[in-house]
Order: C-alpha cells, then structure tokens, then sequence
C-alpha cells in the first residue's frame, strides 16, 4: 500500500475556536449564578446544576440544530382521508420539550409553591434563562403550560382537572384524552385576523349548548403555537361579551375536538416550534370566568408569557455574549487574541454588561412572583414587568446582532448557532404585546395604580448614595414623569421614552446594589450618561478586562 501523502497546508485547520460546549450553562454564569443566591439560596442553586451541565453538552448543541434543521410538517388528513390535524416535529424536538418539562420548567412551580416551597419560580426562571440557551423555540410551549396554571385558578374544578398534568415532570406528547395522559402541554389563541393585541375586536362567537358552562365556538386564531399541545385558552365572543374559554384538543371521550389546523406560519425565528392559523367551527369549549371578563381572566396568563418573554430574551442575551467571549479567546488577529485587543474588549464589556443589567431584572421579577402576598412585590412585578418586556426585549436585536459581529464570517452561518439567535431576537418584543403596547400598560399601571410607582420609587431608593448617576437618573426620570403628567396630551407620544429610562435606571439600581464595582460603573457611566447613543463598544472607560473576564464561560 503506497504510503499516505501529507495534506496539502491549506487543508490544516488552525486557528479556529472549538465549539462552546462540555461547560455548566448555570455555573459558569456568575451574573446568573449570584443573582439566585442573592433571591433564593444555595439550595435552589445546587438543584440547577444537573440542568446547567445537561444544557451545555455538544449533544444538547446538536439537538438544537437539528430540531431547526428539519421543521415541524402538518399533516391535515391521514392515509384514509380522515382530518387529524396533526404536526409531527422531528426527534431532537422531543428531545429538548422532554428534558425542559423534566427540569421542571413548565408549570412545576405553582404547584410546588402551593405545597409551601420557597423560591421555585425563581429556580425555574433561572433554568429557563440557562436551558432556553440550548434552543429557543421549544420555549414557547413551556412558557405556555407555565402560564395557563394562574389563569386556570379562575375555575376551581378545571384548575384541579389540568393543573397537576401541566405541572408534571413527564413529558408525554400524542393526542388522547386526558385520563390517558401522565403530563399535559397548554397553549392560547388570542389574536385574529383583524385585530392583532386589539382583542376587544375579535369576532369569534361562543355560543352556549344545553350542558352548564359548555360552548361551541366558531370563527378562527391568527397566531396559535403549538397546535399539538392538550389544551388552549381561548378567546371569545359570548352573548355577555369577551370571553375566556378553555379548549381541549381531545375530546374525554377520544374524539378529537372539532379544531382545524388551515397552516403552519413561515415565520421569521425559529424553526423548531409550529405556529398554526386555526379555523374553529363548532369546537367544544368551557367557558373560564364569567362572560365578558375574558380579558380579565386571561390577564395572569398574559403576565406570565410576558416574563418569559423577558427571560428568554435575556436567554438569548447570554449565549451570544458567551459565543462572542468565547471567539476571542480563541481566536488570534493581527498578532494576538482578539480577547486581548482593546476595541474587543471594548464590545465584549459592552455586551457582558447587557447581559448582567437584563439578568438583574430577570431573577429580580422573578423573586417577585414567589412573594404574591407582599404587597410591595405584586406592586413591583405589575410595574417592572412591562418596563423590563419593553427595554430588555427591545435591546436584544441589536445586541446580539453585535454579538454575531464579533464572529465575523463564521458568525454568518448557521452551523455556528448565532444566525438563529438573530433571527430570533425580535420575537419576544412582538409577542404578547409589541413595544408600544407594554409602554402603554406602563402608562396604564401609573395613572390607576398609585402603588406601582411608589414600588419603582421604594425599589431604586435602595441604592440611594451608591452611585451619584444613578441618583440623578432617578431625579430626572421623576421630573420627566411630573412634566408629562402634566402635559397629558404628550404622555402617550413620550411613553416609550419614559419606560426605557424608568427600566434602564431600574437596572442600574440593581447592579448597584449587588453587581462588582466595574459592572455597576460602566452600566452607570454609560446606559445612564446623557450622551448614550446605544452604540455597543463606546465606553469610557471601566475595568473592561475584569468584566470580560467575568463573562468567559469557563466555568
């Protein structure tokens, strides 16, 4: 056998960063890792460690692609010609919605802080942030079943029917009837053709059969993910007005229900997940609340999706910085690390410092959620909650565009993960409510709530003394407010302005009060400074090696 022959110099592989794998997602972030401690206790943090080392193996990885790679297909009729609607989804997406719903990331929690356990929305929120990172796409499905469970409690006899499947730990897919099943998925559909986030125009009827709280709906759903999941909170029109329903996609007695699938969308984001146009006509639906509330009812649900909208931005915040630092300390440019170069650090700090401002947030609403009955909590979460969904949600587009950049042409491709964080940046600004529509609901919180503004007051207080910028940020963010209070006719048009400032010194707050000096100083100097055009790696100055050096996923 002739002897093998060297390979050509140009088919050597050097200088290329090996991928971002075989690390504990949860561990080696030190924003999120403290931000637990800080809310909850080590406990809570020691039980997110088997989620972190699953979340950051190359088979994790790999799932991630593939469920991208090869989409969901609806498949409207079977080989017989009768309709089944179903969508089938590729392997790897079982893989991921299995180990999510297994790490208790679905509705675990309400039944867990039901039973007197302590801080079991924050873990979740911090296994959230940490599992998301693998694929973001399957999280809509969790987030769904993680919400359905408050608004379900507006029906004590449906709440204990669902509840204990939605917060199982199984996973367990396919369409049967209820009693069949050891877990169960939640999805909603809200929106229509005509109406978007304007609800109160929907067109869909209710109408009432001969069984008590049972009705028939009929007219359709713009936007319904996951049509595969159990069941569906619906709205309606009923002879009283809006109104909340529940939908099953099985029927008890095996039929499934009259629900028809008409496309998947072809979005812009993920692959992974299907969203679905429904056409409804005569589906058996139990009325949730009373009639004409519905908005009423389905609120607790909204409010929840809105806060995994904001940890799955800040999900999607922390894998690309930690793709990017992990590039440059990787990769070698114009004699050197890229890690090393000053205007890299720069951008690094830059994002890293992002990243932990919308952590802070996240972990800090999420604290809130596992104290309902303290007043000053319910009222933080009703302000912070929309003000951390506009400003975090809307800052993520152009942060991880920055980030991609840091990979040049290897960040262009999607075999490196970040073209589907780019693509997918945008969707939790659109989803349950754009932007204009939670800075609306910042405006609606502040002129009917009086204790959601001493809340956001009491809260920044805090860290009164900490940081002479941050105090000015504060005083000029209550003078703003008191000059369009009375100025009414420019509050709307101002509203956004209002709530980036009032979320951005929220953050500021927080790494204040808990973050390293060099975090908290950059943040300030920079997202508080009055000359901030939002231009990632134009900071003045800082310790930027200490906080790049923090943000390096090697733990």
């Amino acid at each position: 056998m002739e002897p093998r022959q060297p390979r050509a110099a140009s088919r050597v592989v050097t200088n290329q960063a090996p991928p971002l794998a075989g690390h504990n997602v949860v561990t080696a972030d030190r924003a999120l890792s403290e931000a637990v401690l800080r809310h909850g206790s080590a406990e809570v943090l020691d039980d997110l460690v088997i989620l972190g080392a699953d979340a950051g193996t190359a088979e994790a990885r790999e799932h991630g692609l593939l469920a991208n790679e090869f989409p969901p297909r609806l498949t409207p009729y079977d080989r017989y010609g009768q309709r089944v609607d179903e969508v089938r989804f590729h392997p790897s997406w079982h893989w991921l919605m299995e180990r999510a719903v297994g790490h208790g990331l679905a509705a675990t929690p309400w039944e867990q802080q039901a039973d007197g356990a302590a801080h079991a929305h924050l873990r979740r929120a911090a296994g959230v942030v940490a599992w998301s990172q693998t694929e973001p796409g399957h999280g809509c499905p969790i987030a769904m079943t993680y919400a359905a469970v408050p608004a379900l409690a507006a029906d004590e006899a449906i709440a204990k029917e669902w509840t204990p499947l939605l917060a199982s730990r199984r996973y367990d897919p396919g369409l049967r009837p209820l009693r069949e099943k050891v877990g169960a998925l939640a999805g909603m559909g809200m929106t229509e053709k005509q109406g978007g986030s304007d609800v109160r125009t929907n067109v869909t009827s209710a109408r009432p059969t001969s069984a008590e709280g049972e009705y028939t709906l009929h007219g359709h759903k713009w936007f319904t993910s996951a049509p595969m999941n159990d069941v569906f909170l619906v709205l309606a029109q009923a002879d009283g007005g809006l109104t909340c329903f529940v939908v099953p996609r099985v029927l008890p007695d095996g039929a499934r229900n009259q629900l028809d699938v008409v496309r998947l969308k072809d979005k812009l984001g993920n692959r992974s997940n299907a969203s679905g146009e429904l056409e409804l006509d005569g589906t058996l639906a139990l009325r949730l609340g009373d009639e004409g509330r519905g908005v009423r009812t389905i609120i607790e649900m909204v409010a929840a999706t809105r806060l995994d909208c904001v940890l799955g931005s800040t999900s999607l915040m922390r894998r690309a910085a930690s793709e990017a630092s992990w590039h440059a300390a990787h990769r070698s440019a114009f004699g050197g690390l890229l890690l090393d170069k000053p205007l890299m650090q720069n951008v690094l700090a830059d994002l890293a410092v992002e990243t932990e401002a919308a952590t802070a947030l996240a972990m800090r609403l999420a604290a809130a959620v596992d104290a309902p009955e303290d007043p000053h909590e319910a009222a933080l979460r009703r302000i912070a909650l929309p003000l951390a969904k506009f400003w975090i949600c809307k800052r993520t587009p152009a942060m991880v565009a920055e980030a991609l950049e840091c990979l040049g042409g290897n960040g262009y491709v999607e075999e490196s993960g970040l073209p589907l964080l780019y693509r997918e940046a945008p969707l939790s600004s659109v989803w349950e409510g754009s932007g204009n529509v939670n800075a609306l609901d910042v405006l609606r919180a502040l002129g009917r709530e009086p204790a959601a503004l001493d809340a956001w007051i009491t809260e920044v207080g805090r860290a009164r003394g900490g940081d002479a910028r941050l105090d000015r940020a504060v005083d000029d963010v209550l003078a703003m407010l008191g000059s369009l209070l009375g100025e009414p006719g420019q509050l709307e048009a101002q509203a956004r302005r209002l709530a980036g400032r009032m979320a951005a010194v929220l953050q500021g707050s927080l790494l204040v009060r808990f973050a390293p000096a060099e975090v908290a100083d950059v943040f300030c100097a920079s997202r508080l400074g009055t000359s901030y055009d939002g231009t990632f790696g134009a900071l003045a100055g800082g310790d930027l090696r200490a906080i790049v050096d923090r943000a390096l996923p090697t733990g």
